[in-house]
C-alpha cells in the first residue's frame, strides 16, 4: 500500500507538470501561436520565467501570485489548472492501475482540461485537439482494456451523429444557432475513446449540468435564458469524466432500480 501511495504521488506530481504545459495550451493554441518556442513568459511584461518560478503549483505561492519581474497579478487558473490534472491522473491511477491503459487515459483526461478552459475563453475546441483524439480513440481501440474496435467506431459515429442532429434541427426550428461543430467532435472523441457505453451518462451529465449553470448564469445577470450562450464543452468534458470514473457504478445502479 506505502508503494501504490508513492506511485501516486509521483503520478499527480507528473499530472502537475502536464498541467503546466496545458496552461500554455490553453493560452496560445487559440491564437496561432507556437506552444513550442519561446518558453513561459509572463503576459504582463514578457520576462521569461525561470524554472524556479515555474515549478508547478508550488511557484505560485512562493511568489504569492505575483510576476518576480513586474509584480503583476498571477490568474489563479495556472495553479487549478495544474492541481486538476495532477489530480484526474491520480485518480486515473487508482482507478485503472498501472500500466499503458492509465497513460493513455491520463492524456485523454488533459485533453479535455485544456478544452474545458479554452472553451471556456473562447467558445471554440479547437480541431487540433478533437481531430487527433478522434484518431488516438479508435487505436487505442485496438489495445487490451479499452472498448472494442467497434464499440469505439459506434461511439464515435453515435456521440457525433447525435449532436450533430440535434444542431441541426436546432438552426432549422430556432433559425438561430445552438452548438458549434466543435461540441459535435468533442463528442464524437469521447465516443472513440470510451465507446457507446459512455454516451447516455456523459449526454444526461452534460445535459443536467449544462442547463443549470446556464439557468444560474442567466437569471444572476437577469438575461432571458433561452438567450444566454454558455459553451457545452466543457459540461461534455464532465459527463466524460463522471462517466471515466463511476459510469458502470451508475449504469448498474439504475438497472437496479426498474
Amino acid at each position: 500500500m506505502a508503494i501504490q501511495y508513492q506511485i501516486t504521488i509521483i503520478v499527480f506530481i507528473l499530472g502537475a507538470a502536464m498541467g503546466s504545459f496545458a496552461n500554455v495550451v490553453i493560452c496560445r493554441l487559440p491564437r496561432g501561436e507556437s506552444i513550442i518556442h519561446p518558453g513561459s513568459r509572463c503576459p504582463s511584461c514578457g520576462a521569461s520565467i525561470r524554472w524556479f518560478d515555474n515549478i508547478p503549483i508550488l511557484s505560485y505561492f512562493v511568489l504569492r501570485a505575483r510576476c518576480r519581474s513586474c509584480g503583476a497579478p498571477i490568474s489563479f487558473r495556472y495553479p487549478l489548472v495544474e492541481a486538476l490534472t495532477g489530480s484526474l491522473f491520480a485518480a486515473v491511477l487508482w482507478r485503472v492501475g498501472v500500466g499503458w491503459h492509465t497513460v493513455i487515459l491520463a492524456l485523454f483526461c488533459w485533453a479535455l482540461v485544456v478544452v474545458t478552459f479554452i472553451d471556456l475563453d473562447h467558445r471554440i475546441i479547437p480541431d487540433m485537439i478533437s481531430l487527433p483524439g478522434i484518431v488516438a480513440g479508435a487505436a487505442a481501440s485496438l489495445l487490451p482494456g479499452f472498448p472494442r474496435p467497434s464499440d469505439s467506431l459506434i461511439g464515435l459515429a453515435a456521440g457525433g451523429g447525435f449532436l450533430f442532429l440535434i444542431l441541426f434541427a436546432y438552426e432549422k426550428i430556432m433559425k438561430d444557432e445552438g452548438m458549434g461543430m466543435g461540441d459535435v467532435k468533442l463528442l464524437a472523441m469521447i465516443g472513440a475513446f470510451l465507446g457507446w457505453q459512455a454516451l447516455p451518462v456523459t449526454i444526461l451529465f452534460a445535459s443536467i449540468t449544462g442547463t443549470m449553470a446556464g439557468v444560474a448564469f442567466a437569471l444572476a445577470k437577469g438575461e432571458p435564458v433561452r438567450k444566454f450562450p454558455i459553451p457545452f464543452g466543457p459540461f461534455l468534458a464532465l459527463g466524460a469524466v463522471v462517466h471515466l470514473f463511476f459510469g458502470m457504478e451508475l449504469i448498474q445502479w439504475y438497472i437496479g432500480r426498474l
